[in-house]
């Protein structure tokens, strides 16, 4: 759904009014680097900015057109060399119709495009690594260094910097910038997700009044988690725990035989009618007003963990796996004390351990989740607002176009 956000300060005030910046995306689907695409280009027209998106298209790009960003139609996916070097020349094109000021890369592919046109018309190069990227022979090494060649390389967490830093050690200092990703607080509040909209998601789930909900949002692909998730649900049937339903909410995107496995494991374990594949859900505050407690099962690192936040922000409790970014979202022990926990984290692939701690959250009474609702909350304000994450990424944009933020000198 639409979100808003606050801007860091007046557009006619603002060092970036009248300038254009272009983002390069393979497509504006579902996923936090498109989403982050969207917010940013809606941050850049609110100050005065041109802000264009060159990608394939997807079906966030009425969302874009409608907070003031520019679709450049671009074939952005394409991965083939001859194709990648013609369309460097393409976009330099673009850049100089449009008087692009400053490129900002957030994939590969199209990464190596835009370090074509820096390099040929000497645009400034921005680079957002949005995961950590597999693959360490050198051939693979070579195609993932490029976002490490920006004039600044934003990692979406500490833990994402770090892996650049343990590949690429050259990039320091102010070439490198942790920006979390940031969190509509205001569509992700609990007063702002009616009830109407909740009870229609939940009756479109099948979900029945008295169910509780155990939500996996997350596409379908094995190390999102769903395969421990369904034997965690299976152990928790078996400990007696009635009255619970456990969501799968996300696009298979193609692949099929994945989605057979899981159905499979399901009827395997005698789930059917307890764990449901629902598809993509495109209001995900009302799908987390909807559940009883969020999991986060992920069996490979995240590189940060969008649905933890989110659903810490609209008052779910959320259970993660203990690795990868996730951990710098959600407080738990040993970190802090438990009555400082804003969730709970869980070894990686252990279903018994994430059953657990399901119970836990599933047996949690009235004033210990309310002052657990109350701590998560004010622990994503703090931490991972949107407009903190907007204003960090537009100042990175100012300085390297010698524009200093107003109050802040040269």
């Amino acid at each position: 759904m639409p979100s808003s956000q606050a801007t860091p300060f007046p557009a006619a005030s603002h060092p970036l009014a009248g300038r254009t910046v272009l983002q390069i995306i393979p497509d504006l689907d579902a996923g936090g680097a498109e989403r982050t695409a969207v917010d940013v280009a809606a941050a850049l027209a609110a100050v005065g900015a041109r802000a264009l998106v060159a990608t394939e298209g997807g079906r966030l790009v009425g969302e874009l057109q409608a907070k003031g960003g520019v679709w450049v139609p671009f074939p952005a996916r394409s991965k083939n060399p001859l194709a990648m070097a013609l369309n460097v020349g393409r976009l330099a094109r673009i850049c100089r119709a449009e008087g692009v000021a400053l490129i900002h890369a957030r994939s590969r592919a199209p990464a190596w495009v835009a370090l074509g046109v820096h390099r040929r018309l000497r645009i400034p190069f921005v680079t957002t690594y949005h995961g950590s990227y597999s693959g360490r022979t050198p051939v693979k090494l070579l195609y993932n260094s490029v976002m490490a060649r920006g004039d600044v390389v934003i990692a979406n967490s500490h833990f994402t910097a770090d892996a650049i830093l343990a590949l690429h050690p050259h990039v320091v200092g102010e070439r490198l910038r942790v920006i979390h990703r940031g969190t509509d607080l205001a569509a992700f509040a609990p007063s702002q997700v009616a009830p109407a909209r909740v009870e229609a998601l939940r009756r479109s789930w099948g979900v029945a009044p008295h169910e509780r909900v155990v939500l996996l949002a997350a596409r379908l692909t094995p190390w999102k988690g769903h395969r421990v998730l369904i034997e965690a649900a299976a152990a928790l049937r078996d400990r007696g725990m009635a009255d619970f339903t456990v969501v799968l909410a996300g696009d298979p995107q193609g692949r099929t035989a994945y989605v057979r496995e899981l159905d499979a494991l399901i009827a395997a374990h005698r789930l059917a009618g307890i764990v449901r594949r629902v598809g993509h859900c495109a209001d995900m505050p009302a799908a987390f007003r909807a559940a009883s407690v969020v999991a986060v099962p992920s069996t490979e690192p995240e590189a940060f963990g969008r649905s933890a936040v989110e659903a810490q922000a609209l008052g779910t409790p959320v259970v993660v796996s203990d690795l990868g970014a996730v951990p710098e979202t959600v407080l738990a022990p040993p970190e802090v004390p438990a009555s400082e926990r804003t969730g709970w984290r869980v070894p990686a692939g252990d279903a018994a351990a994430l059953a657990a701690a399901l119970a836990e959250v599933l047996q949690l009474g009235a004033s210990a989740r309310d002052a657990l609702v109350r701590r998560a909350r004010a622990h994503v304000e703090q931490h991972f607002s949107l407009e903190r994450m907007l204003a960090d990424t537009l100042e990175v944009y100012s300085a390297l176009l010698d524009a200093p933020i107003p109050g802040q000198g040269p």
